[in-house]
């Protein structure tokens, strides 16, 4: 009796072996492309919201890291900003008594000239005299000297005004670099997702203190996951890029469940085969890397084993 039920087991198991049967031509198992997210800035981490096993968009804030310091310093430089500026000249007023001066001169040698023209018609009609002609045009030489002193003076303010300005400006421009580079640090100081995807592993948490170039956590893209394969250098001819293939997957239920998939990359240069795979000959040494895209519909997971149907 007792050997007839181990029989019957022993059957009872082949069977089930034999209904798992499913001939392939490669074997490997699930990756993906893994980012580790690093900080890029240094300070004591006041939120990091995400947990292992959770969905993150590309450009979602996950955290930000403490800036109190970074935001005091770019107030003080904008303060200093605002010192330097209050004491560029204004140019306009600090010139506009020469140009006052000016002005009314202008409107003096233009009545003297207008004196001068009626003069000389007196003088035509000897109505006037010699005297009276020579004392208008000296009248007219002593104020033109008068505005040639007083336009060179305003000039020379209005060039020494410009250059002081200049100098402001000149000693502002670094301060607006400085806060430019704050700026820079203050955005770093907030954690940003970049790659859409699942958070395979958490390195840190809330109130750590981190560095700049620390890992924080690592997220890849399930969607689409990559079957690494080897094959012979027998099967090599008859693979190409971007061939539909067939990927199986070992089922709770003892079948292979079937994806389909398409060939991304095969390797240029063979390798020992890896302990872990077993390829169609067992006794090939050398094989052939490919990698096969798989749109993942929840059931793959990194780290399983896969096999594949070339044709």
């Amino acid at each position: 009796m007792k050997t007839s039920a181990s029989l019957l087991i022993i059957v009872i198991g082949l069977a089930s072996c034999k209904g798992k049967e499913s001939p392939y031509d490669a074997s490997g198992t699930f990756e993906a492309v893994e980012t580790i997210v690093s900080s890029e800035a240094t300070g004591r981490i006041m939120q990091l919201s995400l947990e292992e096993g959770q969905e993150v968009k590309a450009g979602q804030m996950v955290g930000y890291i403490d800036s109190v310091q970074l935001y005091l310093k770019k107030k003080q430089l904008e303060a200093q900003i605002r010192a330097t500026g209050s004491r560029v000249p204004d140019i306009a007023a600090q010139t506009n008594v020469y140009k006052q001066q000016i002005a009314v001169s202008q409107v003096r040698l233009k009545n003297l000239n207008h004196e001068k023209s009626r003069i000389q018609n007196l003088l035509k009609a000897d109505a006037a005299t010699p005297k009276q002609l020579d004392d208008i045009n000296a009248q007219i030489e002593e104020l033109q000297k008068q505005l040639d002193v007083i336009g060179k003076q305003d000039a020379a303010q209005t060039s020494v005004l410009k250059t002081q300005t200049s100098g402001l400006r000149a000693d502002v421009q670094p301060l607006v670099v400085q806060i430019e580079q704050i700026n820079d640090q203050l955005s770093k100081s907030k954690i940003i997702n970049e790659a859409a995807g699942t958070v395979l592993s958490k390195y840190a948490e809330a109130n750590e203190i981190t560095t700049s170039g620390k890992p924080l956590y690592k997220v890849a893209d399930l969607s689409t996951i990559i079957l690494r394969a080897y094959v012979t250098g027998d099967q090599l001819s008859g693979i190409k890029l971007n061939q539909q293939v067939k990927v199986l997957v070992d089922s709770t239920d003892g079948k292979y469940h079937e994806l389909p998939g398409t060939i991304d990359w095969i390797s240029n240069k063979a390798e020992f085969t890896p302990k872990t795979i077993q390829t169609k000959d067992e006794r090939a040494n050398l094989v052939y890397a490919v990698k096969i895209n798989v749109k993942n519909d929840g059931f793959l997971k990194i780290g399983m084993y896969g096999e594949v149907i070339l044709k």
